[in-house]
């Protein structure tokens, strides 16, 4: 009861202020959608609908506030809308006996509503960073948690599913997992405090070690790459390697029999039954697309659909059970919702990706502008780290992947804003290295500035 008590406690307190600022409710939706703060109440507070009422005077407040701003309306704004719309219209030539239930739609629509949503209250440098850090420490409190129960217990530890919501399955939360360690490499490499820095150096190890301890190959493979752009956006790349190196030798020698066993079986796949479960979903996906190509079967309806398209069932399977979803993001939305879908789906992490690369390409140019490349350098990974998991998990509708487009959509144009003050932010002669530039290409080495720390960040740029 006491628990209920607080976490109501919290989400009621925060009203107010999530309706006299839309950005204070927005970081509460954020916590509730990743912490699962209400998941952590075991009485009538955990079946609330605390991210509905929060949403709602979030809203509000936006509507009624005098000095409001619209949303970005920019190409990837314009595709999440279109996305939706088409995913949508799908529903009319969904296939199947089962009616169709637009419950799952409408959550959907929440989604791109909500990432939509952010480009228009996050406004600024201090805003974003705020942002981030919410992020970050919502998945970094499971991530330290299990980390410490896994080197307590010398990794004799099976996380066989998350907190709840999109990251109950033990293979989703391992993915959104390794996706907050760029943002808290980030924050460790960029935060002023010391006594800050120190604590998200040692979230990063456990975090990491949360990740092996949900025994997923999709997310130790993605976490292996996620290092490896780190690694080689660093500013010094022997070292992250060395360091990289021994954390896969610490790996090998103190993981679990099991999570070993897993890992080696990749290359075993025709073998393992798992993977030759995937390997037979995709072919199955490869049908469905191949007599919908616009269309698609339906959202959300792949497994209803799975029997209608394997010319081979398992006698399991006959009987109702054992049918699987695609284990592809990409197959996923390619064959549920159509052609024009899954080209909007891969144009948005694509426009990201490019966006990115852009700015990196810009920042380099001018001195004082190392935050730049710091966010360039954890959007990558977090990106790259999706988009490698995400072959394996059916993910196409995950609410991170979604979020971060529209937070790297508000840093590019916050970037940008700043970049266009030639005084603050002037291009240095040709051949000429910036020390702060060459300082913040990924952070192996880097030293860090002393000031107050999180709380006190200056919008202004330094000057020469």
């Amino acid at each position: 009861m006491l628990r209920d008590l607080i976490v109501s406690a919290i989400v009621i307190g925060s009203l107010p202020f999530c309706f006299k600022r839309p950005f204070v409710g927005l970081l509460m939706f954020t916590i509730l959608a990743y912490m699962r703060l209400q998941d952590m109440a075991w009485g009538f507070a955990r079946y609330q609908r605390w991210s509905f009422y929060v949403a709602i005077i979030t809203f509000a407040g936006y509507f009624f506030a005098k000095d409001k701003k619209p949303p970005i309306l920019e190409a990837r704004t314009v595709i999440m809308v279109l996305l939706a719309a088409a995913i949508g219209v799908g529903l009319f030539f969904a296939q199947g006996e089962a009616p169709v239930d637009p419950k799952r739609y409408i959550e959907y629509v929440k989604i791109i509503a909500i990432s939509i949503f952010t480009t228009a209250v996050v406004r600024n440098r201090e805003h974003l960073r705020i942002l981030i850090w919410v992020i970050a420490m919502c998945f970094a409190f499971y991530g330290v948690k299990a980390g410490v129960s896994g080197v307590v217990k010398l990794a004799n530890v099976y996380i066989k599913r998350g907190p709840g919501g999109m990251i109950e399955d033990n293979n989703d939360f391992a993915l959104a997992l390794a996706m907050s360690v760029p943002l808290l490499f980030h924050l460790g490499t960029s935060e002023r405090n010391p006594i800050l820095r120190k604590g998200v150096f040692v979230m990063i190890p456990l975090t990491m070690v949360a990740v092996v301890l949900t025994r997923s190959r999709g997310g130790s493979l993605a976490m292996a790459l996620m290092v490896m752009v780190l690694v080689w956006r660093s500013r010094n790349r022997l070292l992250g390697f060395s360091i990289a190196g021994l954390a896969a030798c610490a790996v090998l020698v103190l993981a679990p029999q099991e999570y070993k066993d897993r890992i080696a079986s990749i290359k075993d796949y025709e073998q393992d039954g798992s993977a030759a479960g995937r390997l037979k979903a995709w072919a199955v996906a490869g049908r469905m697309i191949r007599d919908n190509p616009m269309t698609g079967v339906g959202f959300r309806r792949f497994q209803m659909n799975y029997l209608t398209y394997e010319p081979n069932p398992t006698a399991e399977q006959v009987g109702g059970e054992g049918t699987i979803v695609a284990h592809n993001s990409y197959l996923q939305i390619w064959a549920e919702c159509g052609t024009p879908a899954f080209l909007m789906y891969i144009s948005l992490i694509v426009l990201s990706l490019l966006d990115i690369w852009r700015l990196r390409k810009e920042a380099r140019r001018r001195y004082h502008a190392s935050w730049i490349l710091s966010y360039c350098t954890m959007f990558e990974a977090v990106l790259a780290t999706f988009m490698l998991g995400s072959v394996f998990l059916n993910r196409a509708h995950f609410d991170l992947i979604y979020h971060y487009i529209a937070i790297i959509l508000v840093f590019g144009k916050v970037a940008r804003q700043e970049m266009s003050d030639e005084h603050a932010y002037p291009i240095r002669a040709s051949g000429v290295r910036s020390p702060l530039v060459a300082m913040d290409t990924g952070g192996f080495g880097r030293r860090p500035q002393s000031a107050p720390g999180f709380r006190h960040t200056s919008l202004a740029p330094r000057r020469a």
